[in-house]
């Protein structure tokens, strides 16, 4: 096994898909002994190489803002999808919980919403500013009342915070496709989807003081360890400002000072 794993890397497979081979072919050999094919199971004692954790990307600030200035006009499709757009980003929430949100769930005046997370955790987010302000005109006459009159409503999705043309639940497919749309429209093809929106949520507040435990409750992570992952981004990112940014944070050539300085 360990030749064989050797194998693998010589040809250039990455970390990740060296264990997934490793992974099945580990299946293959409990299946066999389970069958009673073979005696026993020669990868019992080994291990899957260690995978390298993966850091989460996160769009700048500039192109968050390119994002959300892609949603133009005032009819009740572009309300939804900047409300859509509004929370991913402003609150942190995935994908899931954002489209299993009901009418019940929002509480625009006290800028609160009750997200139902992993394992039917409850927790409450706050809403920001212009989330709030992108609730209003949604749920305002001429926004969720008029896809809500649509034909073919479901009675389940009556109560659906965010509905489709048809006037159902708003699918997770659905909300995919809103994000993907706008992606294209702001030049981020390829850079966007629904879970960078919640890198990028927590990486800025990060990058702005925040608490990580404040984040860590923010996001719904049951181990503050998964939220620490954004602090390595974080000092990353603010290393690259810095380097990019200060005069002395590179060495110059030809001069021992940046010019003009002394």
């Amino acid at each position: 096994m360990a030749r064989y794993v050797a194998h693998l890397r010589a040809g250039g497979l990455a970390p990740a898909s060296v264990a997934r081979a490793m992974v099945a072919v580990r299946s293959l050999h409990r299946f066999l002994v389970v069958e009673g094919s073979s005696p026993s199971d020669p990868t019992a004692g080994l291990r899957p190489p260690p995978v390298p954790q993966g850091l989460p990307k996160a769009l700048s600030e500039e192109e968050i803002g390119s994002l959300l200035a892609a949603v133009t006009g005032e009819g009740p499709g572009p309300r939804r999808d900047r409300a859509v757009l509004e929370l991913l980003y402003g609150t942190g929430m995935r994908i899931s919980e954002l489209t299993g949100l009901s009418l019940p769930d929002v509480a625009v005046d006290e800028q609160l919403v009750r997200v139902l997370g992993k394992g039917n955790k409850e927790r409450l987010v706050p809403l920001g500013r212009y989330a709030r302000q992108a609730l209003d005109a949604w749920l305002g006459p001429g926004g969720r009342d008029a896809m809500a009159n649509a034909r073919s409503v479901r009675r389940a999705d009556s109560a659906a915070l965010f509905l489709n043309v048809r006037g159902g639940r708003l699918t997770r497919q659905g909300a995919w496709g809103i994000v993907r749309h706008y992606g294209r429209r702001a030049g981020l093809e390829g850079k966007l989807t629904p879970h960078v929106l919640r890198h990028s949520c927590a990486t800025h507040m990060l990058d702005h003081g925040a608490d990580i435990r404040v984040v860590q409750e923010l996001l719904g992570h049951a181990s503050i360890a998964t939220t620490q992952v954004y602090t390595k981004v974080s000092s990353e990112r603010l290393r690259a400002v810095y380097d990019s940014a200060h005069p002395r944070a590179v060495a110059t050539t030809g001069t021992d000072s940046p010019a003009g300085l002394t």
